[in-house]
């Protein structure tokens, strides 16, 4: 029983990449399982309890992938140099297109929306992490809502992911972009405690406190 619901989660994860939600019928997913498209209902009960599981199954199978290297983060030009080589990793072994269908496929159900946020929210825990590590001391950390900025971080992942599929040079431009930003907070904290006192007064005020 356990493998057929393994081909089955496999199946559906599969019939995202390569076919898109639109096609991901108990049928197309059963053939790509190689099992009787019955199956699907006496496991799962329809196709969206059946992809809403696989988004589940396969977000923690990525993430478990990256956790080692996301922990030796530290620094944000690390974690962009991370994001990058995860984009590129996950961009070719199909995995953000899966997210992105799931995203597209929620806007019209919103019944797959709950476990597309709950495979997001795996990605956005382990960013979360990083960044409370590696701002820690910085004169960003007071005035950053680090929980907001990891989601900010992941929902720009999966969107360059669609971004990058019409406009690869932007995209490129983009994570260049990033890079530069994290530069630019490099250099600041490399400038000692004066400057940094000087720019926390300075965020203070604009941000009225």
């Amino acid at each position: 029983m356990g493998d057929t619901r393994t081909r089955l989660l496999d199946g559906a994860l599969e019939t995202l990449r390569t076919q898109g939600i639109a096609k991901a019928s108990a049928r197309a997913i059963a053939s790509a399982a190689g099992v009787n498209q019955a199956l699907v209902f006496y496991h799962f009960g329809s196709v969206d309890e059946l992809l809403a599981a696989a988004l589940r199954y396969g977000s923690e199978q990525r993430v478990a992938v990256y956790r080692e290297r996301f922990a030796s983060v530290t620094s944000l030009k690390e974690l962009l140099d991370l994001g990058r080589s995860l984009h590129t990793e996950e961009r070719a072994a199909g995995n953000l297109a899966v997210l992105a269908q799931m995203l597209a496929g929620s806007q019209a159900d919103e019944r797959l929306a709950p476990a597309t946020a709950g495979g997001l929210a795996l990605w956005v825990a382990e960013v979360e992490d990083v960044l409370r590590r590696v701002l820690t001391g910085s004169p960003l950390a007071e005035f950053v809502d680090v929980a907001g900025l990891a989601r900010a971080t992941a929902a720009a992942f999966v969107g360059l992911e669609l971004y990058d599929g019409v406009d690869k040079d932007g995209a490129e431009r983009a994570f260049d972009s990033l890079e530069q930003l994290a530069g630019l907070v490099a250099v600041l904290e490399d400038m000692g405690p004066i400057v940094r006192r000087t720019v926390r007064s300075r965020l203070r005020k604009a941000n009225g406190a």
